[in-house]
Formats: C-alpha cells, sequence, structure tokens
C-alpha cells in the first residue's frame, strides 16, 4: 500500500508538469487510470513469466489452478515489466496526450521507488535469498521462504533496494536536464542500469528456475539480456 500510494503521488506529480491543459486538469483521473493498467500489466505479466521460466510444468499441469493464485506468491519481475509496456502502449493508444515512449519516460520515476518499496519487502518476507557468504554485513534469516536452514547470507534484497532509490535519484536529476530529448530515452537508461545492476548481482542469489538448477547462469540473467538491449535501442536510436 505505502508502494502504490507513492506510485500514485509521484505520477500525478509528473502529469501536472505536463504542458497539455486538458492533462493538468484531469491529472489525479488520469493517475488513477494509468496506475490501474500498470498494476493489472504488472501483475498478469509477472504471474506469466514466473510460470513459463520458474515454475515446474509438472506440478502447474496437476493443479492449474494454481496459475491465478497470484496471492500464494510466484510474480517475476521481468515479465512485470513486460506486462507494464503493454499495458502503457495500450492505454496511449486510448489517451493519446503524449507519445508512448513520452509515458515511459513519465513512469521510470515513480517505478523505481517502487521497485525499493519491492525489494524491501522481499527482505522482510525472507524471500529472493542470496547465496551463503562470510561477508561481516551478512544476514541470517530465521524463517527463509524457500525453508533452508537458516545461514548468514548476502542481503540482496538490500542490495537492489538500494540501487534502486539511487537510480531514482539521478533520473530525478536528468529528467530536469533532459527535457529536450527525443522520448523515451529515459526508459532506455533506466532499464539498461536496472538490467545491467540485475544481471550482476543474480551471482549472488539463489537459483530460482526450476530450469535451471545447478546451471552457471541464472534466469534472471538469461532474461536481463534482452531489456539491455531495449534499453540500448530507446537510447542510441535516432
Amino acid at each position: 500500500m505505502v508502494a502504490y500510494g507513492v506510485f500514485l503521488s509521484l505520477l500525478n506529480s509528473l502529469l501536472r508538469h505536463e504542458k497539455a491543459k486538458e492533462v493538468k486538469a484531469n491529472s489525479k483521473k488520469i493517475a488513477d487510470n494509468l496506475t490501474f493498467y500498470v498494476i493489472l500489466g504488472a501483475v498478469i505479466g509477472a504471474r506469466l513469466f514466473d510460470v513459463l521460466f520458474y515454475e515446474n510444468w509438472r506440478a502447474i499441469e496437476a493443479d492449474p489452478w494454481s496459475v491465478i493464485k497470484v496471492w500464494e506468491g510466484g510474480l517475476a519481475s521481468h515479465g512485470g515489466v513486460v506486462g507494464i509496456l503493454v499495458a502503457l502502449a495500450i492505454f496511449q493508444k486510448r489517451h493519446r496526450f503524449c507519445s508512448w515512449g513520452h509515458l515511459l519516460d513519465l513512469l521510470v520515476l515513480p517505478a523505481a521507488v517502487v521497485a525499493f518499496f519491492i525489494r524491501i519487502g522481499n527482505f522482510i518476507n525472507q524471500e529472493i535469498l542470496g547465496k551463503p557468504t562470510d561477508v561481516p554485513w551478512a544476514v541470517i534469516f530465521g524463517h527463509p521462504a524457500d525453508g533452508s536452514f537458516p545461514v548468514p547470507r548476502h542481503p540482496v534484497q538490500l542490495y537492489e533496494a538500494f540501487y534502486y532509490l539511487s537510480i531514482f535519484v539521478v533520473l530525478w536529476v536528468l529528467k530536469k536536464k533532459w527535457s529536450r530529448w527525443k522520448d523515451g530515452r529515459l526508459c532506455g537508461l533506466f532499464l539498461i542500469m536496472i538490467f545491467t545492476f540485475r544481471f550482476f548481482v543474480e551471482f549472488f542469489k539463489e537459483e530460482q528456475s526450476w530450469w535451471l538448477y545447478g546451471s552457471p547462469t541464472t534466469m534472471g540473467q538469461l532474461l536481463s539480456i534482452p531489456f539491455v538491449l531495449f534499453g540500448l535501442y530507446l537510447v542510441l536510436r535516432k
């Protein structure tokens, strides 16, 4: 709920700075509608990616209804991003106050803050665990979500959380300086920064995909590569 409130507040504030008068006058309504699209797209995309790339398909075949049980967990962040991109494309076709690229740029700031709160929630829930380590700042989770034995681990959730918060600060500064840049470039930089970091932080995480246990690469790394390439396209396109 905190993340939702922050997202809505930031989005409403950004919309009020749009040039179109109708956007300024209806910024709260547009922010509410846009938030609905974003949340719906994120949940559907995150669940689909988790089913496709992380879950055991035989277990799903035995219980097909488990696919829709999002309240039991099983949401993949990469799929959430894809779902948001699709949802924004649909929203833009219905509300043509700006381009799809500009809409992406509006979303990256509140998205970075929401990502921070999500990882803090993961830390509190003792999920998305880091690998065992003996570094001084290691954390022992008393009741890990995967049921493993409590051992000192990398607090990867906090690594990601504070990195995402720093991205928010950087993009907040750059947004003012890049106001004349082509639409979508701020989002492109966001994707490059997020998923490049995500690729490397995966080295400190336990594998979560049923398909890649024992593999030298993680599913999170493989799924991060297309997002970095898409971010490069948004930044470098003429």
